[in-house]
């Protein structure tokens, strides 16, 4: 997929014809198996993963995260389906996830071996299982809560949406937490300053607010659903949990660190 195509307004792409492979695809709709099988078959073979297209969504979930979900629309009216079929996305993100859980262990001068355990654990639970939680969370919030009465049946959100609109916003979170914040590790992890609290809560606060407003353009991307601004409301009391955590110097990415310790040993 090119570049002009990943850059077609909405009204651009309204206005395109159809050819029989998206006639197709719109009539006769791949089951959930069939999905999965054409998933998980791109995934073992990866000349047909398009990293150049999952590099774009990457950059422009920082630039301009509503082209990506513009882009789904653009999925949904030539292929039937919201969600993605092809791992490249996840498998990039998967990659980027070992890289810096590997730099995390030499922060917190782990062995080898519990660097191998702190990179496993995050990319399957932290990433790929809370995910699954969470996805299944808006999923059935946004089927049963904020779609539209009256919706034509056809019109639900699949469940493999949610996921990748869980890896959209997680990505973001990722960049913040592992990567911009790695410069600044050292005086956060191992000095008991006011500043320390104050940067390093920081960082968590503008993290898991990008993740929610990823995760809010997502769903109000789909014109059936309703009421989703609500994802958008914990804003509130994060930043006043940010605030009386700075005054009490209550320091979560040590928090983590310590955690992270925890459970690998």
């Amino acid at each position: 997929m090119s570049h002009t195509q990943l850059d077609f307004s909405h009204a651009q792409q309204q206005s395109l014809g159809t050819s029989p492979g998206m006639v197709a695809a719109l009539c006769c709709p791949l089951s959930a198996s069939e999905k999965r099988q054409k998933f998980l078959h791109r995934l073992v073979h990866f000349r047909h993963m398009d990293f150049e297209y999952a590099l774009w969504q990457m950059f422009y979930l920082f630039v301009s995260p509503q082209k990506v979900y513009r882009n789904f629309q653009y999925r949904k009216q030539t292929r039937n389906q919201w969600a993605r079929d092809d791992p490249a996305f996840l498998v990039l993100l998967s990659t980027v996830l070992l890289g810096t859980s590997l730099v995390f262990g030499l922060v917190l001068r782990l062995s080898f071996l519990e660097t191998l355990k702190l990179m496993l654990w995050i990319v399957c639970i932290d990433c790929i299982g809370v995910g699954v939680v969470i996805a299944t969370i808006f999923w059935l919030l946004a089927n049963r809560v904020y779609r539209l009465p009256g919706s034509a049946p056809a019109l639900q959100v699949e469940w493999a949406y949610a996921f990748d609109v869980h890896l959209n916003a997680f990505f973001p979170l990722l960049v913040i937490l592992h990567l911009i914040q790695l410069p600044f590790l050292y005086p956060v992890l191992y000095h008991d300053w006011f500043v320390s609290s104050l940067l390093g809560n920081l960082f968590w606060l503008v993290a898991i607010v990008y993740y929610l407003y990823i995760t809010f353009l997502g769903y109000r991307a789909l014109s059936f659903l309703r009421g989703v601004n609500a994802i958008l409301y914990p804003i509130t009391l994060l930043c006043i949990v940010f605030l009386v955590s700075v005054l009490l110097r209550w320091n979560f990415t040590k928090l983590l660190a310590d955690f992270y310790k925890f459970r690998i040993r």
